[in-house]
């Protein structure tokens, strides 16, 4: 089996649910793109799977009306960012501070907006600077990134995306850095093989100890109205308007 499904780590290292729900309830402190609900009633919530296969329509459009774009595609971006956030920092967040890989299967989110949950809560334990570490936690986020990128109904470059998801995980080390500043070690290493993983590789660099990140790509935010770009974008100085 090749591909992010094959990279696993072995049941034996499963942790209890109790753990990487208590995990989940710690990080989700950090901010709403942390938050990750666990448990709870069904209704109000749907698979993803269903999400991706709708091209995330509705998200996208709603993302569009926000910023008043008519550009399809500058909604998609815009809404794949922020799922990329949503996905990025939680799993980022539980690995560096308590040692657990989410398990993402069966992932949902809210029927009426991009708030996730977890039915029951799942993962593994592996030290961040563990060699199955990264490839394991990037093949749990990038897997969920991949179905929203093949169910898509408006076409966006791949690289793009790419770099939306690498922009992401980026910004979640940096809020983790802001939050325990002790963590840098781990923290810049996962990151950095993170960054060098699968689709990742070659979307940009981090300019210094702080994280700092300049993507190749760029988000196209800057299309909106009353848009600008980003810190990391690619197109900073370039002259485009």
């Amino acid at each position: 089996m090749t591909g992010p499904r094959a990279v696993r780590l072995p049941d034996a290292a499963r942790a209890p649910a109790g753990a990487v729900a208590d995990a989940l309830s710690e990080v989700a402190r950090l901010g709403g793109f942390f938050v990750v609900r666990v448990g709870g009633p069904d209704q109000g919530w749907q698979p993803l799977t269903r999400s991706y296969a709708a091209g995330f329509t509705d998200l996208a459009e709603a993302v569009a009306r926000r910023h008043r774009t008519d550009e399809p595609r500058v909604g998609v971006s815009i809404a794949q960012l922020g799922h990329a956030a949503r996905l990025w920092s939680p799993a980022l967040a539980t690995a560096v501070r308590h040692g657990i890989v989410l398990d993402l299967d069966g992932l949902q989110r809210a029927d009426d907006g991009p708030a996730l949950r977890l039915p029951r809560a799942a993962g593994w334990y592996a030290d961040a600077r563990d060699d199955l570490a990264a490839p394991a936690l990037h093949a749990q986020v990038t897997r969920q990134l991949r179905a929203l990128a093949e169910g898509l109904r408006v076409k966006v470059a791949p690289r793009l995306l790419d770099g939306n998801s690498a922009s992401a995980l980026v910004e979640a080390a940096r809020a983790l850095l802001a939050a325990d500043p002790a963590a840098r070690e781990a923290l810049t290493a996962l990151t950095g093989r993170l960054l060098a993983t699968g689709h990742l590789r070659g979307t940009g660099a981090t300019t210094g100890p702080a994280l700092g990140f300049r993507r190749r790509s760029c988000c196209l935010y800057y299309r909106a109205p009353n848009g600008t770009k980003c810190g990391d974008c690619g197109l900073a100085g370039t002259g485009v308007p």
